[in-house]
This record gives structure tokens, sequence and C-alpha cells, in this order.
């Protein structure tokens, strides 16, 4: 089953276990500046504009209603940024959120349910979005790569995802690849 709708995520539900301990081709894609509210990005093929995922602050604080923030930056086009396409907000990039407690949220892509992340305000009271990894482990998220070869426009052949990022504690940097079959 590889149905997906305008390069979603869909994906991230047939992982594999294939742990990714070399570079990707992720590796030579711009990446964006860090910011305070910066929580990940997520880059694909077949060009290097990506996608930001930043914390959404109302007076301060968390928007209890959107959390993060989605949003283009367009390195094809001089480094601008852009909001998401209703297209794409509604069936590939947008997030959605569900509040956990008053510290953490459940999100998913609208692309796929199946895949969740968490975002959590820490002790130190920095918000970071967790993942795990195929073997259950926890990273505080950096990265998403998708790696296209092919397909069409609303079925893109995504070969594997890519999922870079640090373990919380030490912050060494941990990669876990998930391949379609």
């Amino acid at each position: 089953m590889r149905k997906w709708c305008l390069g979603t995520l869909i994906v991230l539900i047939f992982p594999s276990g294939v742990f990714c301990q070399n570079g990707s081709p992720a590796d030579t894609f711009p990446v964006p500046g860090r910011n305070v509210n910066r929580l990940f990005y997520l880059q694909r093929q077949p060009n290097t504009n990506t996608i930001i995922v930043d914390l959404n602050l109302k007076g301060g604080n968390i928007d209890v209603d959107e959390p993060v923030h989605v949003y283009w930056i367009r390195y094809q086009k001089g480094g601008q940024k852009a909001e998401l396409s209703w297209i794409q907000r509604t069936f590939a990039y947008g997030i959605q959120s569900r509040k956990i407690s008053e510290n953490s949220y459940e999100l998913n892509f609208v692309s796929t349910k199946k895949m969740k992340f968490t975002l959590e305000l820490g002790a130190d009271k920095i918000w970071r979005v967790f993942a795990k990894t195929n073997n259950g482990e926890k990273i505080i998220l950096r990265r998403i790569y998708l790696h296209v070869h092919g397909g069409s426009f609303w079925k893109p052949n995504v070969e594997y995802v890519e999922l870079k990022g640090d373990e919380p504690g030490s912050y060494k940097e941990v990669r876990d690849r998930f391949t379609i079959q």
C-alpha cells in the first residue's frame, strides 16, 4: 500500500527498521537557521525547498489551539518564507495537534495518524518535539527527510523516510531510516 496524496507522509506507517549510520542525500541540503521557536524541519526530493515546523506563540505563551506553525522556506526562490497552500495544509504537511496535558501535545501530519510525535515542555522551559525510532528509543526530532524517486504528483514513489535527532541528555545524533516495502 503506497497511497500518497500530494507527497504525504503516509509512508511513515511502513517502517522496516533499517538504522542509518552513514550520511544521506539530505546531508547536502541547506540547513535552516536555528531560532528559539524552531522545532524541526522536513526536506524531500526533488528540490531543496524545506518545510519548517516552529512553536506557535501567542502573547509569549504557546497557542493551545494551534501549538505549531508550519511553513516553507523556498530555497529555490532565494530562501523566501511562504505559507503552505490549502492543499498542502489539508492533505500533506499540515499538522494536527491534541492536548495531552498542560505541557504536552500529541502531533501528527494530516497525511498519517499512525506516526505520532510529542511536543513537550522540558524542566528547562524549552519546548521540544520527540519521536520514537524503530527500536522505541525516544529522540528529540530535528529533521525528517523523504527520499522520493519518481512517481506522480499525487502518488510519489517514496523509497524511504529518515528521522534525524538527538538523544535526550547526551544530545548524541541519532538517525533512523524507514524503508518502503
